[in-house]
């Protein structure tokens, strides 16, 4: 044997670099328990901070709610977004925020707190029907919002701003957004946009609008109207704009 030989190997030309990537399904899977269970530890972790500042015994009391939160300052700001975002996307009507706000400060922090509280509580039913629970909630969408399932599909913001502006934050809107084929930035800037007159709307006038009972009041009935009309505006004009744009591609 000469002493010149080397052993007979084989160099081994493997890195990390050349790990086998996961198939596409294995790491859509993986992304989604990873965001399901990040939802539901913010949304625990929200809940338990809410509770610690006493946000659900704050909303107990709804006559010393005002008075509370005025004098909590900054708290009273956090104590009404959390509550908003916590408990609004799972069936407490948004309105009942929208109303107290311009009822409890002046219209520009209303409206700032009724937008950020609206938004929040928009993405965490948008995430919870996409991330958490997309089949049980998909096979609950009302058949009056699937009819939109085109439109979202081809003109996915103009649809969100257009739902949004007409039809608010109905819980069944979050969940439809959620389960549809929109993006989520889409859903999101298409959401801020849509949000922005009613709740300025709102914000601005709402001590004309509603008593300090959060009741109508005699003179509101000409606002109401008007909103209603610009409302029912917008949707006929984005309902003649799409018969127009298809009779053209026809």
């Amino acid at each position: 044997m000469s002493a010149d030989a080397a052993p007979d190997a084989t160099p081994d030309t493997t890195s990390d670099d050349d790990a086998v990537p996961l198939p596409a399904d294995t790491a859509g899977l993986v992304r989604r328990r990873v965001a399901r269970i990040a939802l539901v530890l913010v949304v625990a972790a929200g809940l338990f901070v809410a509770y610690r500042m006493g946000v659900f015994e704050t909303f107990a009391e709804p006559r010393a709610l005002a008075r509370s939160l005025v004098e909590m300052g900054w708290r009273g700001y956090l104590i009404f977004v959390l509550a908003y975002t916590l408990l609004q996307p799972f069936g407490v009507p948004g309105t009942i925020f929208v109303i107290a706000a311009p009822l409890i400060w002046p219209w520009p922090t209303a409206f700032a707190l009724s937008m950020v509280g609206t938004m929040a509580a928009s993405v965490v039913g948008f995430s919870f029907a996409r991330f958490v629970a997309r089949e049980w909630v998909s096979a609950r969408i009302p058949k009056r919002l699937r009819k939109y399932d085109e439109a979202l599909e081809e003109r996915g913001f103009r649809t969100v701003v257009v739902l949004r502006l007409v039809l608010w934050m109905p819980q069944a809107l979050h969940f439809f957004f959620g389960v549809s084929r929109v993006g989520f930035w889409t859903h999101f800037w298409g959401s801020v946009i849509g949000y922005i007159p009613p709740l300025f709307f709102v914000s601005y006038l709402g001590d004309q609008i509603f008593d300090a009972s959060g009741n109508l009041q005699p003179q509101a009935w000409p606002l109401m109207g008007a909103l209603v009309a610009v409302s029912a505006a917008v949707l006929l004009a984005s309902h003649l704009y799409e018969r127009r744009r298809r009779q053209r591609d026809a």
